[in-house]
């Protein structure tokens, strides 16, 4: 596959969202990213339901469904869009047995991409709190200063 085929990290990434504590992606999205159509990516996990265990993949309930609208664009309500069904997420590791019962090329190479993100994701996640860490210990050195400080102008000689 050229890399004029490959999709950007953004189309991808914003497609991920935080769904039960949980970074999913909808089973509409990804049959969108891999060009299949939303039905046939469920038949073909329909078919395979003992690769996909509730840590892998969960149907949304009406009330994630709807509270989930107004945040994912894909979900929006318009003139033939009612769903039949609630829609699929996929964990991180749903989508990677996605690719064992996808055999197509595309899918391959979109699984690919998807895991490095997921991989990025998960790094700047980490990043970010070992940020949080230096800048809380930051926080402490400077109260402690702010006490010493005070305990040196304002004690009583």
């Amino acid at each position: 596959m050229d890399n004029h085929s490959l999709l950007s990290e953004e189309t991808i990434s914003n497609k991920i969202y935080f769904i039960r504590g949980q970074k999913v992606m909808l089973d509409s999205d990804l049959a969108s990213l891999y060009d299949v159509e939303t039905k046939r990516l469920n038949e073909q996990v329909k078919r395979n339901l003992s690769r996909f265990p509730k840590d892998f993949m969960f149907q949304l309930t009406e009330n994630e469904y709807n509270s989930s609208r107004s945040q994912i664009a894909t979900l929006k309500n318009g003139r033939g869009s009612n769903l039949k069904y609630l829609p699929y997420a996929f964990t991180e590791h749903g989508i990677l047995m996605l690719s064992s019962v996808l055999k197509s090329d595309k899918a391959i190479q979109t699984n690919i991409q998807i895991m490095r993100i997921f991989t990025k994701v998960r790094q700047m996640l980490l990043d970010t709190t070992e940020i949080k860490v230096d800048i809380l210990q930051i926080q402490k050195k400077l109260e402690n200063h702010d006490k010493n400080i005070e305990l040196v102008f304002f004690l009583p000689g």
